[in-house]
């Protein structure tokens, strides 16, 4: 995969792409990334990338000019045709199945907005997909852009060292990833479970399977309307319901 980042602070990106995962990812040839500052591509004789509002009101509005040229400037460098992801307050809701289907493609460009916001001819006419990270806002783009892409990258074939581990996360099976144990068995007197501990891999998967349905109940319900339950899901959530009536 190849990864176009457009932004004005392009040296927030160094420690992020280089560190952890994203880092691994891109030693082992799984992912490029090349961050641009897109002021380079203003044609405007200040240097400038924003200008004030069409009739009147507070901030300043990036122009469309320096992202159109700076964004078919990317394209070229692209094999296929790239999604094109605008990070906006006003987006769609980030959400794993979106990492999941972005992490297909094999190029993206992401845009990186600054000041009040965008001309509004960037999101109709450029741009593909605009994604919001959550119902708050913040000085720019970088960041959102920086959890976007780290979602993505690590569901790339050979990145992760198990396999498996991009399969069982949180929301990836509609649920929320059931507990975690790990060494000492008893710490302090705080216990693991026994089911853990004996080797019965078919009732230690029942047991992950309610913990992760129980989990989803008790923190995030809501991402429990509209699914399909199985039988053993609908007699869980029977039991979850009296024991909260109790």
């Amino acid at each position: 995969m190849k990864i176009d980042i457009l932004s004005l602070f392009p040296e927030m990106f160094d420690g992020v792409l280089k560190s952890s995962i994203m880092g691994k990812a891109s030693e082992k040839g799984a992912v490029t990334f090349k961050v641009t500052n897109f002021r380079s591509f203003t044609t405007n004789k200040h240097n400038k990338v924003d200008d004030y509002p069409f009739g009147g009101g507070a901030g300043m509005v990036l122009m469309p000019q320096p992202l159109f040229d700076a964004v078919e400037a990317m394209r070229q460098t692209h094999r296929q045709k790239p999604r094109i992801i605008l990070t906006s307050p006003q987006g769609k809701p980030f959400q794993q199945h979106d990492a999941e289907d972005l992490a297909k493609e094999s190029g993206l460009i992401f845009i990186c907005g600054h000041y009040e916001g965008f001309d509004e001819r960037i999101p109709q006419h450029l741009v593909t997909d605009e994604f919001s990270i959550g119902d708050f806002v913040m000085t720019g783009g970088e960041l959102a852009a920086m959890a976007m892409i780290d979602s993505i990258v690590r569901l790339l074939p050979g990145v992760l060292g198990n396999e498996t581990s991009a399969v069982t996360d949180s929301f990836s099976t509609g649920l929320l990833e059931h507990p975690h144990y790990t060494r000492p068995a008893d710490f302090r007197g705080l216990k693991v479970p026994d089911i853990l501990l004996s080797g019965n891999h078919e009732k230690i998967a029942e047991w992950r399977h309610r913990e992760s349905f129980r989990r989803t109940y008790n923190r995030r319900p809501d991402l429990l309307n509209g699914r399909i339950l199985t039988d053993q899901e609908s007699r869980w959530l029977t039991e979850f319901e009296h024991q909260k009536e109790k």
